[in-house]
């Protein structure tokens, strides 16, 4: 199995249609994704607003025999609420999640299903779900291949729910070599874990939502002295494939420009020598002092703002105008405000920062990026 999968978090939206995604060049882009000679596909039940289920099963699903492909589905235990309800009930609720994803893609069972998104809020949640055994289950019954859970907080908390959940083939870590060190995020402490406990890595988030994809020029200028055909996307892929133990990286690519980039890297993949990883630590580096913010536009945040203010968008605008990236980012920055709910509307209820996986202080954030395009 090539090491690239297909991450289905941000597909391709129709023109005008800012939440409504373009079929068709999903169809394209899944045609020539196994073409190629790639077959994992990782969807969500939140990613695009519930739709991406639906679009994958058409797009995949019902296009292609089902031993074409491998496919990824994740139990949304951010929308479990054990509070009051009996061990009956709950095992009745997860049932309800995974008949439903079942329906949503049509894929008749998932190659790789998931506990979504763990920290330790929702490891105690799911724990009171009983959902690891409800899905064990599941694998024995054959509608589960492999049983994994994705996961963002601490090594403590890793090690935890690996201690717990000892039958889990897999851990999907957030993974890219600006993370490596991370004083939250803690890319490598975790993935030490993940190593010390045996266990298959997928990445997510290696190009860290796009973020990876643009550096500064001297940066560039260094990293292409020694592979010349390496985009700083296939860079930051080439990083997380490298690692001992991961044998899949998600990209979640938007459009065939990227997938044709990602694929033409993946497809012969080379892993990175001492003197590659070192000149990645010194883009790292710089990229700490560009003072950009983290984010990977994942839209978590937009499931909870009881505002509606488009975060992301806001901070992509900021980030773009830090890199120097081109564009009147403060005119399009104005555009959003007059169309959207502005970051002055914000009320720090802080519901955002307690789902954001970056951690981020996004109402300080909110603030710093309005001031910074009112100067």
């Amino acid at each position: 199995m090539k090491k690239l999968g297909f991450g289905l978090m941000r597909l391709p939206l129709l023109p005008g249609e800012e939440k409504k995604i373009d079929l068709e060049h999903l169809n394209d882009m899944v045609d020539y994704f196994i073409e190629e000679g790639f077959t994992y596909f990782d969807t969500a039940w939140f990613y695009h607003k519930e739709q991406s289920e639906v679009a994958i099963g058409k797009a995949l699903v019902d296009r292609y025999p089902r031993d074409a492909y491998t496919l990824a589905d994740k139990m949304p235990i951010a929308l479990l609420n054990p509070e009051g309800k009996s061990p009956e009930e709950k095992e009745h609720e997860l049932e309800d999640y995974f008949q439903k994803q079942l329906e949503k893609t049509g894929a008749g069972f998932f190659d790789y299903y998931l506990l979504h998104s763990l920290d330790a809020k929702k490891f105690a949640v799911a724990k009171s779900y009983r959902a690891y055994e409800f899905l064990l289950e599941k694998k024995r019954q054959g509608y589960v291949k492999e049983l994994g859970c994705s996961f963002h907080d601490s090594p403590e908390v890793l090690e935890d729910i690996l201690s717990t959940y000892k039958d889990l083939d897999f851990i999907q870590l957030q993974i890219n070599y600006l993370d490596w060190d991370h004083e939250k995020i803690q890319s490598k402490a975790c993935y030490q874990v993940a190593r010390d406990f045996g266990k298959k890595i997928v990445v997510m988030e290696p190009i860290k939502g796009g973020n990876l994809a643009q550096i500064p020029e001297k940066d560039l200028e260094d990293l292409k002295a020694l592979r010349p055909n390496l985009s700083p996307a296939t860079w930051a892929l080439s990083f997380a494939a490298s690692l001992d133990g991961v044998f899949m990286v998600l990209s979640g690519m938007s459009n065939l420009d990227q997938m044709k980039e990602n694929t033409r890297a993946m497809k012969d993949f080379r892993p990175l020598n001492p003197e590659e990883m070192e000149a990645l630590h010194r883009v790292r580096e710089d990229l700490k002092k560009s003072k950009t913010i983290a984010c990977t536009e994942c839209e978590y945040c937009l499931t909870e703002c009881p505002q509606g203010i488009p975060i992301p968008s806001y901070f992509a605008y900021f980030n773009r105008d830090k890199l120097g990236l081109g564009g009147d980012q403060g005119r399009l920055f104005a555009n959003k405000k007059e169309d959207s709910t502005p970051p002055s509307a914000c009320i720090a209820c802080g519901a955002c920062q307690e789902i954001c996986p970056q951690y981020l202080p996004i109402i300080d954030l909110l603030k710093k990026v309005d001031q910074h395009f009112s100067h």
